[in-house]
């Protein structure tokens, strides 16, 4: 494997400005933007392992804050944003439009990977941006509502067999999507994949499809 770059950087949306880092491996065909779920951010130790372990397989990583401090902070507070999916997908469209207007970027394809509500964001940005592949850990597609028919981006639910609300909700959306969708359970497993080995079996998944797809 070659040389891998790290750097912090500033995400600039219409709306924010947001601090983030990219892991970018030598030769990698394709960058994943990760979309954490409410209460978290890019310091989200389930997320910063599977971006570890996608950088190991050769992709680029985008971890960054879908929220401002003051944001966050408010959220803290009352929880008001928790599930404000309007918000996070315009902060992840934002970003992505970005992204794509960075010079060291042009060549890299784009991929999302989606925790719980941010798979939400991450089905419902990849129908305004071109995206090439989505992942969602544990997430709420189903909030995405009339944006799941739309998205046309190969997509990977990963779901733990005993979180079982999440199963149910995640075979409704999928019903709903006509794009390349397969929903893979991991044995074992409840909402946060803190059973041992569960979250090892995420990054293989996740790894395999973007290397497949981007």
């Amino acid at each position: 494997m070659g040389r891998t770059s790290q750097r912090e950087i500033t995400v600039v949306t219409p709306d924010a400005r947001l601090s983030g880092e990219v892991w970018l491996p030598e030769g990698a065909p394709g960058i994943v933007l990760f979309a954490h779920g409410s209460g978290s951010s890019r310091f989200s130790r389930r997320n910063r392992y599977v971006a570890g372990e996608l950088v190991k397989a050769g992709v680029g990583t985008l971890l960054f804050d879908l929220l401002t401090a003051a944001e966050e902070r408010r959220g803290s507070i009352d929880a008001s944003l928790r599930f404000d999916i309007g918000l996070l997908t315009r902060r992840l469209a934002g970003a992505t439009r970005w992204l794509q207007g960075e010079s060291w970027s042009k060549p890299l394809s784009i991929g999302y990977f989606g925790a719980s509500t941010g798979a939400a964001a991450a089905l419902a940005a990849s129908t305004e941006c071109e995206v090439d592949a989505i992942v969602s850990r544990g997430g709420r597609p189903d909030l995405a509502g009339p944006a799941l028919p739309r998205v046309t981006a190969p997509t990977l639910l990963i779901v733990g067999s005993n979180d079982e609300v999440v199963i149910e909700l995640n075979e409704q959306a999928l019903a709903r999507m006509t794009c390349e969708v397969q929903l893979e359970i991991v044995p074992g497993a409840t909402h946060l994949f803190e059973e041992p080995g569960t979250l090892e079996q995420v990054a293989q998944l996740a790894a395999r499809w973007f290397q497949r797809w981007l």
